[in-house]
């Protein structure tokens, strides 16, 4: 097991401590220590409050005060100290009304979602595990602290890392817990787009996703979330780990009559373009027939995009995307291809548009868009060296 970030964190955890007050490793981190996972984040609770933390420490940030945790810098690295709290009424399913800070770590855990992740851990690696969290680990179980309903009443984000935690680590959702999510499923609608894809990415990308994404379908979430609801999702197949980018891109190039807004995701503009350049290739893919075609695919779209397409071929298939012959479409052709392209991007050829109107004594029109574009598959597919004189003599005999 790796104890290395525990142990770096544990100089904190003991200045904490000889204050006269309680601090244990907390969350995802004791659970992925227990499993014998990578560990990339610790996190730290406290019976100290935000402002006894900010005393106990020289250098502090305070990113969610309000809420009891504190950044403490030490050497450099950050960790979020974060006091035992209890929680209000959670009248909107996302978010508590009220917090109140306690000085009781039973209180504290019992307030947290599965019981894998309500396990308290002490600098001596000793665990305080109040709800048989351990077990379920063990078992490869995932239950909820205390109640179901109650805890996806609360947030009902919860019932997605349900899903996303048995997509990453492969466990059984206990049967009163799956009970629960099918009960409380309408209420992932209050949710806002942005945290929903943010557990919906990692989730597409664990490693059961295969067998997850049918549970989705049993629960119909897909119907209380923007953009998925305009798609008829039970005919999207998942076969395997996915991006995001990838299974949008799938659905709007398997339904284009739905016509779906990436706008109502909120994602990032650049993964907008990453989607389009997918249904992009679906489409030159329908036309795509030799070396040659396969050629101006790799210079356009580049290898990785094109490497990762390929990874998932029993996934478009099973979406009926073809991505062409394998004796063309593979692995090792496309590699080569790109290692033997003689341009990687436009700017690399030796003329511009400026050389060729004043070579011709002409004005610019979409003529010349079109004729840099010749020029450059010209180029790509070996029928032009890319010298200034040779463009120039091409140009003048294709004009």
């Amino acid at each position: 097991m790796n104890k290395d970030l525990f142990l770096k964190a544990a100089p904190i955890l003991n200045q904490i401590q000889a204050h006269g007050f309680e601090a244990y490793y907390i969350g995802g981190s004791v659970r992925d220590y227990l499993m014998d996972r990578p560990i990339h984040d610790i996190d730290i609770t406290t019976s100290a409050s935000p402002d006894e933390i900010e005393t106990i420490f020289e250098h502090t940030i305070p990113i969610g005060k309000e809420h009891g945790t504190i950044n403490v810098v030490y050497q450099n690295e950050n960790y979020e100290v974060t006091t035992y709290r209890a929680e209000g009424e959670y009248k909107d399913h996302r978010r508590p009304d009220e917090v109140f800070f306690v000085r009781d770590l039973y209180k504290d855990v019992e307030r947290r979602d599965f019981t894998m992740n309500a396990i308290a851990m002490d600098t001596d690696f000793k665990i305080r595990d109040y709800f048989g969290g351990y077990e379920d680990i063990k078992q490869k179980r995932i239950v909820t602290v205390g109640p179901a309903e109650e805890r996806f009443t609360e947030d009902a984000l919860r019932i997605l890392r349900g899903l996303r935690f048995k997509s990453q680590l492969g466990f059984d959702i206990e049967a009163r817990t799956f009970k629960a999510m099918q009960h409380r499923v309408a209420d992932t609608a209050y949710l806002s787009i942005e945290r929903i894809i943010v557990e919906l990415t990692k989730l597409l990308e664990g490693k059961d996703v295969a067998h997850v994404y049918p549970l989705m379908l049993d629960l119909h979430f897909f119907d209380y979330v923007p953009f998925f609801k305009n798609y008829k999702m039970s005919q999207i197949k998942i076969c395997e780990p996915i991006s995001l980018e990838l299974m949008l891109a799938v659905m709007m190039y398997q339904q284009p009559e739905s016509h779906g807004t990436l706008k109502a995701l909120k994602i990032s503009n650049e993964m907008k373009k990453s989607v389009q350049i997918y249904c992009d290739i679906f489409e030159k893919l329908e036309t795509h027939s030799d070396k040659r075609s396969l050629r101006l695919l790799v210079y356009d779209y580049g290898l990785p995009k094109l490497s990762y397409l390929l990874s998932m071929q029993e996934t478009l298939n099973a979406n009926q995307i073809a991505l062409g012959h394998p004796l063309i479409m593979n692995q090792a052709t496309i590699k080569e291809i790109y290692n033997d392209l003689v341009i990687s991007k436009r700017s690399d050829i030796a003329i511009n548009g400026k050389i060729i109107l004043e070579t011709l004594n002409r004005k610019g029109g979409p003529w010349l868009k079109e004729m840099l574009r010749d020029i450059e598959c010209a180029i790509i597919n070996h029928e032009l060296q890319n010298e200034q004189s040779e463009i120039i003599n091409w140009v003048k005999a294709n004009v």
